[in-house]
Parts: C-alpha cells; structure tokens; sequence
C-alpha cells in the first residue's frame, strides 16, 4: 500500500504533468522548439504517473461504491464478486505507480564493458571463465548487440585467465548491470579420472561506458602508457607493429590494455575510456561500501567479491544466491545465451528492494 508520503509526491507529479499540458498549448513555448521539445520529453515522462494516479483513484471510487451495495440484499451478490477483483487491481496499481517512483539509473542506456577474470581452479577455472564469455557473447549476439574483444588472456588448456570486450546497445548495461560478482561453476573437469566434481570460479565486471566519463579527471602524470605488438591468429593478420596499448595509472595501479585495434590511435582511445570506467567503478564501489550498513537487499550492488551463482552441472542446475529461491534448472539453456528469465527476476528483484527502501524512507 503507498504510504501517504509517496501518494504526495505522487499527486505533485500529476499536477506537474497538467501543468505542462497547458504550457504546450502556450503560443510563446510552440514557438521555442528547444523549449517545446523539453516539456514535450517531460510530459512523456510524467504520462504513466498522472495515467496511473487516475486510474488508481478511479479503482477507489469503485471499490467504496461496490461496499456501499453490500448495504442492499439485492446488490450484495455483485459487491461480493466486484471487491476482490477492485482490491487486487488497487495493489496492482498501487504497485505500478511505486515503481515509477524509482529513480531511473542513468547507467542503463549505456554501452559496457564486460571483464572476466579466471578464480580459484586452475585450469579448470580458465575453462569455465571461456564458458562465461560465450555465454554473454551468444547472448548479445541474440540483442543484436556487437561486441568487439578488446584483449584476451588465453588459458594454456582453453578458455580465459582474462578476458576484457565492450558491447554496444541500447539499454546493454540495465540488461548486464546484476552479472558483477563471483560466479562458481561445480561440474567434472575433463581431466579428472575418477569422476570427482570439483568446484572452480571466475570472476564477471560489468562496467558502464557513460557519455559523461570525459569528467573523470586523469591528469597526463599519474599515467604510464606503453605499446607492444598484438598477438593474432597468424597469416596476413599478424600485427607487425606495436599497435596495442597498455595503460597503467599510477596512483591507483590499475592497468588496462587494449590490442583489438590495428590502429595504436584507436587502441588508445579505447584503453582510456576503460581506464575511466574502472576509476568511476572505484568510486562507485567506496560510495556503495559507506550506503551497505542501510542497504538490505544486494542484488544490484555490484560487489564483485559476492558470490552471486552457482553453476551446478550434474544436476542442471543454476542457482543465484542473492534470490530467496531463485534455482532454474535450465543449465545447457543458460550457457547458450538464453538469459532472459534471469535476468528479469534480478530485475525485478531489485525494483522491489529500491521499493521498499523508497516506501521506508517516505514513512
């Protein structure tokens, strides 16, 4: 149920979306497009909260008048089928209209970069990060999303000690954003003789390429920049110029390399806009660490010291630790890109958490 203070805020911004209905049809505001075109993107906006808050009030207006017939012995047969049905549409409404409350996260329109890092296992643990990789490969490939590798640290027996790509779309971090963590694979390797299940991890950072990354201040001193030679597949697209860029900043000891590129010019660019990532991750991680003592639920903080899933071949199972019940037998599924029932369960798991910090806070 909506607290009276959300159902304020609520009301505000009904009365803002009739405001600036009427300042659309003022001469002065058609005649300024820059002007028309921002209140024309607010209205838009605020349409599904002033649409909502209607409906909502109306379904309350039903639900009184449909009581008020339990009084008449001839209505009260309609009354007793109308009020459940008004009660449920008011929670689904009042649900609904929550939800918009959510600030939006400004990160989810964003490109990414995707980082997977080979744990504790060995060899085993490079396999399972090459697994990893394809499977958030196959599923931008089914988004239609290009994903370009940027460097890659080859296992000696396949997979990745380290891989680094970017991915390209519209709305790929909201998609990608609860993947940060510690993910454990339990299966048989392919060199055990005895049949022993054993138990490997790697590490996945998801890390938004914002438009805005230009503000993350580098002075020119606190980086090392070396190049080296690529290493390729062989043939005629041997790399035989040091074209790659490593990139080391100083202060912090973070480094970043990039190789995809022919061009040193192009490798550059995109270490640095990884570079910036990283550091805004960082900051973002501090600011995250000081907001946990009032953070209950964790399912989009990003920790990637969390173990987030757990990826159990023998019985076809993927379980995420951070869902109360959340185990979807639907392994060899999941390892080809069929993400989608996952991540809309994080997805809305993380609304309803955002939700109840939002209706704890107006309380």
């Amino acid at each position: 149920m909506l607290s009276p203070n959300l159902l304020r805020k609520l009301e505000s911004l009904a009365e803002r979306h009739e405001e600036v209905g009427r300042m659309l049809s003022d001469a002065t505001v058609i005649s300024d497009n820059t002007r028309f075109r921002e209140l024309s993107q607010e209205y838009a906006r605020l349409d599904p909260v002033a649409a909502g808050l209607a409906a909502l009030n109306q379904a309350r207006r039903d639900l009184q008048d449909a009581d008020s017939w339990r009084d008449d012995p001839e209505m009260r047969a309609l009354a007793d089928e109308e009020m459940p049905r008004l009660k449920t549409e008011i929670e689904a409404l009042e649900n609904r209209l929550g939800l918009l409350l959510i600030p939006a996260d400004a990160r989810d329109e964003a490109n990414l970069f995707l980082e997977i890092r080979a744990g504790t296992g060995g060899d085993e643990a490079a396999l399972f990060a090459g697994d990893l990789f394809r499977m958030y490969a196959r599923y931008a490939e089914k988004k239609r999303w290009p994903l370009e590798v940027l460097s890659a640290n080859p296992g000696e027996h396949g997979g990745y000690r380290e891989i680094i790509a970017r991915i390209e779309g519209r709305g790929a971090f909201s998609k990608f954003k609860f993947e940060s963590g510690t993910h454990r694979v339990q299966r048989v390797p392919d060199t055990e003789t005895q049949g022993r299940i054993h138990t490997s991890a790697a590490t996945v950072a998801i890390l938004p390429e914002m438009d805005d990354i230009a503000d993350v201040d580098i002075a020119p001193g606190d980086i090392k920049t070396d190049t080296f030679r690529a290493s390729g597949a062989g043939g005629q697209h041997v790399n035989k110029t040091d074209s790659a860029i490593r990139i080391t900043h100083l202060p912090t000891g973070i480094v970043v390399e990039c190789q995809d590129e022919r061009s040193q010019h192009k490798n550059r660019a995109r270490a640095m806009s990884l570079l910036k990532a990283r550091l805004l991750d960082e900051q973002r991680a501090k600011q995250n660490a000081a907001q946990a003592e009032s953070r209950r639920l964790q399912v989009g903080s990003g920790d990637r010291s969390q173990r987030i899933r757990t990826y159990n071949f023998p019985q076809g199972r993927i379980t995420d630790h951070r869902v109360e019940g959340l185990t979807l037998y639907k392994l060899p599924e999941i390892l080809a890109g069929d993400l989608d029932e996952l991540i809309e369960r994080l997805t809305l798991e993380n609304q309803a958490d955002e939700l109840k910090l939002l209706t704890e806070g107006a309380a």
